[in-house]
Parts: structure tokens; C-alpha cells; sequence
């Protein structure tokens, strides 16, 4: 039987808080500008990644926006036949909020410290945020302590926690080394959770935009991830806080020419 030469996995819903339309919007994209560019005769088969994991269906490469542990199961095992994924599974896994905030912590990736004046970030540390209730902010270490105690009543016992920094708040998206895009959501007005209102409206300081570019590739290159997004927060002084770093985000303010970067991605890599 021949092997599909593409498959996409959809992301669960439940992955997707605010963003299941964009999300899929961004991997149909995708698909759409793969069949262009391959003159395809048949659209990209795409299947949802619950599906995936109870019954993984052979290909050449994945386009994959998967997250659970099932489905990030079975893409491994067809990533050791050979199989080309992106994002590959490991690095999604990696991409564990825990487990990121250790590997920047270990290579200084510049990031906000644990301690701080400006109150604090509690956040799920064993996977992205499927709720508002998954990153929450404490004005100090009483409501920190109250916030973790709801965590734990909630069966959540990995959590990671963040000084607050002040200044502009920056969204990033990337693609390898071939795109890279800041936005200002406050500006645009664009949130999934209005946690964005922390930090005000934008004053647009300065800073080094080429320095931001290359801490969130080494970033990147260190978790094994294709296709990225994430947060940043840019200080007064223009020093800069990576505060974020996600797989596969929706590119709803770049949709375009993200979709057109991941096809070059994927053919070219």
C-alpha cells in the first residue's frame, strides 16, 4: 500500500482555549499552499489528533499541531520508522512549561526571575494553558501561596512561577530561521485571555530587535521547534524578558505568510 506522502493532525479543542477556529485556519493554510506549490491532485488528509493516537495512519511527513501525551506517543513511534515531523514530538514535549522554564533557566536565556516587587505569575507547569485559570497573577506571596493551594486543589502540581516585569508586552511568531514577526497585542487589541491588560497600553520602547530575534531562535534550536510562537516583555530601559515560548501557534496576524514560510519549511528542510 503507498504511504500518503502528507498527513495533518489537528490539535485538540481543549488545546485550543479562544483559538480552535484560528488554529485550524492556520493548518489548512498550510495544507492549501503545500497542494499549490506540489500541484496535488487531492487535498491533505487531515484527521484530529484523538483520532491519531487510537489509530496512527502511516505517512511520509506529519503536519502536526498535536499536544496530548497519546497522540505525541504514536508520532514518535512513527518519527523512529523515519517518518519526518513538524513539529516533531519531542520538541512539543519540550515545549512543557516546566520543562521549558528549566532548559532557559540552564542555558540563560534572558527571562524573568523568580522573585520580584511587581507581584507574580502562577502557571500550570505540565502543559499549555487550557484555561484562564492555568496562569494566574498574584499581586504577592499570600496570593501566590492561596493561588498555588487552588492549583493543588485543582490536581495540579506542576507549576511554574514568574516575576512580573513591567513594559510593553510583545507577541512573537517564527519559523525556523526563514520568518520572524513582532506584534504589539495591545495595540491591536487581539487577546485569548486579557491577561495582556497587566502591562498597559504599548509605549514602544526601544530596543534590540536583532538581540530579541536571535534569543528566541536559540530558544528554538534548544527545544527542537519548527514552528513557534510566544511572549515577550520589553522593559523601559529596553532590556528584554522572554515570558513565553509555545509550538505551533494560531499566526492569526500573519496567517499568510506564515502558512506560505511553513510550506517552504517543510519542503526545503
Amino acid at each position: 500500500m503507498d504511504i500518503p506522502r502528507f498527513l495533518a493532525i489537528r490539535r485538540n479543542d481543549i488545546f485550543s482555549p479562544n483559538s480552535v477556529q484560528k488554529d485550524r485556519m492556520i493548518l489548512q493554510a498550510v495544507c492549501q499552499r503545500l497542494q499549490d506549490r506540489l500541484l496535488l491532485d487531492s487535498d491533505i488528509e487531515m484527521i484530529d489528533e484523538s483520532e491519531f493516537a487510537g489509530h496512527p495512519v502511516e505517512a511520509s511527513c506529519y503536519i502536526t499541531m498535536a499536544r496530548s501525551d497519546e497522540a505525541l506517543t504514536a508520532l514518535h513511534d512513527m518519527e523512529r520508522k523515519g517518518r519526518r515531523a513538524i513539529n516533531c514530538a519531542e520538541s512539543v514535549r519540550s515545549c512543557q512549561r516546566s520543562v521549558l522554564d528549566r532548559m532557559m533557566r540552564e542555558h540563560h536565556i534572558s527571562m524573568p526571575e523568580t522573585d520580584g516587587v511587581h507581584g507574580y505569575w502562577l502557571k500550570r507547569g505540565d502543559a499549555s494553558a487550557q484555561s484562564k485559570a492555568d496562569v494566574v497573577f498574584c499581586n504577592d506571596h499570600e496570593q501566590l501561596e492561596m493561588a498555588q493551594r487552588e492549583f493543588e486543589n485543582r490536581g495540579i502540581h506542576d507549576m511554574v512561577v514568574s516575576a512580573h516585569v513591567p513594559g510593553d508586552l510583545l507577541k512573537f511568531y517564527g519559523v525556523g530561521t526563514r520568518m520572524f514577526r513582532v506584534f504589539y497585542p495591545n495595540d491591536d487589541g487581539i487577546s485569548k485571555f486579557g491577561d495582556e491588560d497587566r502591562n498597559g497600553k504599548a509605549h514602544h520602547y526601544d530596543y534590540d530587535a536583532e538581540a530579541l530575534r536571535a534569543e528566541v531562535e536559540k530558544v528554538a534550536l534548544l527545544t527542537g521547534t519548527e514552528v513557534y510562537g510566544g511572549d515577550a516583555i520589553v522593559a523601559e530601559d529596553g532590556r528584554f524578558y522572554i515570558i513565553d515560548f509555545n509550538d505551533w501557534p494560531s499566526f492569526s496576524r500573519c496567517l499568510e505568510e506564515a502558512a506560505l514560510a511553513i510550506a517552504e519549511q517543510i519542503l526545503n528542510t
